[in-house]
């Protein structure tokens, strides 16, 4: 099955497996989904993630972060930047979410970089999505 959007459908197998209490959630692996997993790692969002090899294709598998009783960490997703209507801002207006508390995905020449990363850097890029 061909996909149009990975990284949307990757955000609602998250979305959906944190809502329904899944410790783990995997999907088809690339080199953006594994990026943009490792920005979930270091901003704490989730608690591991691990790249499996398969035939195929690799397949990336996620595990959940919770707190205690059950607790969601991730309390929303969004994907900003579709296939249809790609949305870019340049270094100076770039998205802040929840006026900081959450984090924007920016996908820059320099790599895949949170927005505050990339206000560090200096540069603009696509927004992927918002996580917070």
């Amino acid at each position: 099955m061909s996909m149009n959007d990975p990284i949307a459908d990757m955000l609602t197998r998250v979305r959906n497996a944190n809502s329904a209490g899944h410790e783990t959630v995997s999907m088809p692996s690339s080199k953006k989904l594994v990026e943009i997993a490792r920005i979930m790692k270091e901003e704490g969002y989730i608690e591991a993630y691990d790249i499996e090899s398969s035939d195929p294709r690799d397949t990336l598998k996620i595990t959940l972060k919770y707190g205690e009783k059950k607790a969601r960490t991730i309390r929303g997703l969004k994907r900003i930047s579709k296939p249809g209507l790609r949305i870019y801002a340049g270094k100076d207006e770039l998205p802040r979410v929840l006026g900081g508390l959450g984090t924007a995905v920016i996908s820059t020449s320099s790599g895949v970089m949170t927005d505050r990363d990339a206000r560090k850097a200096g540069v603009g890029g696509e927004v992927i999505a918002y996580i917070w």
